[in-house]
């Protein structure tokens, strides 16, 4: 079995779905790089007084609420998971506090009798509480990973499983390259603040609990020193946070843009070649990921700054705390030890303060992602099962079409207007038109990837409204325009409609659509991988296993839609056998300009702009008055 990365199994299953390249949004000029002062005016903040650090909390407990109300149910498998984690966690700091007041006192005696004998006792216990923290350290880590991925992968199922219920006018609006970077690096951003996010924020917010109290324990008057330095550690997580959010935004639709990019290029790295277009592609290409880099580097320096600046302010606190001890020392009112403890818990306090900070950085970023996230899950399919709708699958086909209208969502115009024929069993039905007539808009009412706007469509006297949706689509077999190969086995996508077929019935199919011939001649026959959209195989080749497929599935109710597009006359005149014996028993709609095809037919229908005109046969391939021929192959 040869295995591939989820982006490159997103990418293969969102083109399947019909997501398109975005090439009007990729090709505007882009900037070499972000505004460093983006997103000043962001609405976040709107609620409080600008430039206050209470705006900056506010904003950012509200980002990270709406976060956990939106992801946080997805985490419930996990969650005593990662309440233990969070308690081994809280474990290992309470281990570090005692740990450090050992070690205080072990200066401490050390100081006081100059021997070995006030050192042994202490040491034990010093040895075993670091050994419970590290034990502890490691198993919550260890929790919290296993959690996070399980998060993650459930996330990704969650949208994804969303994704594919949603009908064909959401992917013309979404790349498949934009829509493969939400799937991956925007639910990785997610998760780091919804599941992991949250065990660290917490435990780093014990972990404060412990050596502040340890701090103000030790000397209370030393330790207003660093409470009086964190306003300043407060004020930088603030303006650092306000301009991190705005460049994630754009961060987040840059990397899409460029994911889409990328995606397009490679596709059709055939016609660049041909149309001699390599450096147009790899221009824009450099035009794109420039101007992502251009705001990743603005995130880098933003985020560069804030460790260096919490040092700062530790090695300020350190050494003030350092100069008051030294003069405490003097004065006889504070041991060595004691001093060296207060400084070690210093030290350990200011790592779960920058924790939290970076958190609140997080938050930012993970809300941008989250967003993404949240389009696509708040993004209503328009087509529903309804309550209660019919289990059974139709067994005899009859298609009936009474008096359909439809318009597609946000377009001028009808689509279809009072469209009413028959399609009875055994019988085949050769929809003809010219280019735009509304021909392939039937196939999309079928599967009822949208529903009429006025009329009613039955099959088997059964409204297609009141099937289930899983059951009205396992009663039709629709052959698109474009035969779709997807990365596996020959019978792999034979079998892809039917995945309980057995290695009998796949090559049985295969002989019915006249496709053994050429399988046979593959490297491995039927176990001869495929890659994507099989490019080692001829157009009529990809039609035939296509054909296979429906075979397999056996539907009452085949759709084919332009069975022949892009195929010479030989190649037709080898395909009809095949489509012959496809079609036979079934109620069959044939959709297509190609008159070689009326033959098969037993009626005749003309669409011309979204209604039924009168055509008879024998004039389907003449022009006539105002309308171009239909049969131009």
């Amino acid at each position: 079995m040869h295995s591939q990365p989820p982006t490159a199994y997103a990418a293969e299953a969102l083109g399947a779905l019909g997501a398109p390249d975005a090439l009007d949004a990729l090709d505007a000029p882009e900037p070499d790089a972000p505004e460093s002062d983006a997103g000043e005016s962001d609405a976040g903040e709107s609620d409080a007084e600008p430039g206050s650090i209470a705006a900056t909390a506010r904003a950012a407990r509200r980002d990270f609420r709406q976060l956990l109300a939106r992801f946080w149910p997805l985490t419930a498998p996990d969650r005593a998971g990662l309440a233990v984690a969070l308690l081994l966690l809280v474990t290992a700091a309470a281990a570090d506090t005692v740990a450090v007041w050992l070690f205080s006192d072990i200066v401490d005696g050390l100081a006081d009798s100059g021997g070995l004998a006030a050192f042994w006792a202490p040491a034990r216990w010093w040895v075993a509480a670091a050994v419970v923290g590290a034990v502890a350290t490691f198993a919550g880590a260890a929790l919290t990973g296993r959690a996070t991925e399980r998060f993650l992968l459930r996330l990704r199922d969650h949208t994804f499983g969303h994704l594919q219920r949603l009908s064909p006018d959401f992917f013309a609006k979404h790349s498949v390259g934009d829509l493969v970077a939400r799937l991956s690096a925007d639910i990785e951003v997610i998760e780091s603040m919804v599941a992991s996010g949250l065990v660290q924020l917490l435990a780093a917010a014990v972990s404060v609990l412990f050596f502040g109290g340890a701090v103000f324990l030790l000397r209370w008057d030393l330790a207003l020193v660093v409470v009086a330095l964190l306003p300043l550690l407060l004020l930088a997580t603030r303006r650092l946070s306000r301009r991190l959010g705005a460049l994630s935004r754009d961060e987040r639709a840059s990397n899409g843009a460029l994911t889409a990019r990328l995606e397009e290029n490679i596709a059709t790295v055939g016609l660049s070649q041909a149309y001699g277009t390599q450096a147009r592609h790899a221009d824009q290409l450099h035009r794109v990921g420039r101007r992502w880099m251009g705001i990743r580097l603005a995130q880098n320096r933003l985020s560069a700054l804030y460790p260096p600046l919490s040092d700062l302010l530790e090695t300020a606190a350190v050494l003030g705390v350092l100069g008051m001890g030294a003069w405490e020392i003097s004065a006889g009112r504070l041991t060595v030890g004691g001093l060296v403890g207060f400084a070690t818990y210093l030290g350990f306090l200011f790592g779960p303060l920058q924790r939290i900070g970076d958190l609140v950085l997080t938050v930012t970023s993970a809300r941008a992602s989250g967003d993404r996230i949240a389009e696509v899950l708040d993004t209503p399919p328009l087509t529903t099962d309804r309550s209660p709708a019919s289990r059974l699958p139709a067994r005899h086909g009859l298609l009936q079409l009474a008096g359909v209208d439809f318009a597609y969502p946000g377009a001028p115009g009808t689509g279809l207007r009072d469209v009413s024929f028959t399609v009875r069993p055994g019988e085949l039905v050769l929809l003809a038109g010219p280019s735009g007539a509304g021909k392939s808009t039937l196939t999309r009412l079928l599967p009822r990837y949208y529903d009429p706007t006025a009329g009613r469509i039955t099959l088997d006297g059964v409204d297609l409204r009141d099937y289930r949706l899983d059951t009205l689509r396992r009663s039709i077999t629709l052959l698109p325009q474009e035969a779709t190969i997807l990365t596996g086995t020959v019978a792999d996508n034979i079998a892809y409609g039917s995945p309980h077929a057995t290695p009998a019935a796949i090559v049985e199919a295969a002989r019915a659509a006249g496709a053994e011939e050429f399988i046979r001649e593959l490297p491995k026959g039927y176990r001869t991988r495929l890659g994507h959209r099989g490019p080692q195989l001829s157009g009529g080749q990809r039609q035939r296993i296509a054909l296979a497929r429906a075979f397999l599935r056996d539907s009452p109710l085949l759709v084919l839609d332009e069975p022949t597009t892009g195929l010479d006359r030989r190649s037709v005149t080898d395909l009809l056998p095949a489509l012959r014996a496809l079609a036979s028993g079934r109620a069959t709609l044939l959709i297509s300009h190609d008159v070689a095809l009326v033959p098969l037919a037993d009626t005749v229908l003309t669409l011309d702009r979204g209604r039924l005109v009168e055509s008879p046969r024998d004039e389907l391939a003449l022009p006539t008055a105002g309308r171009p021929a239909v049969g131009v192959g």
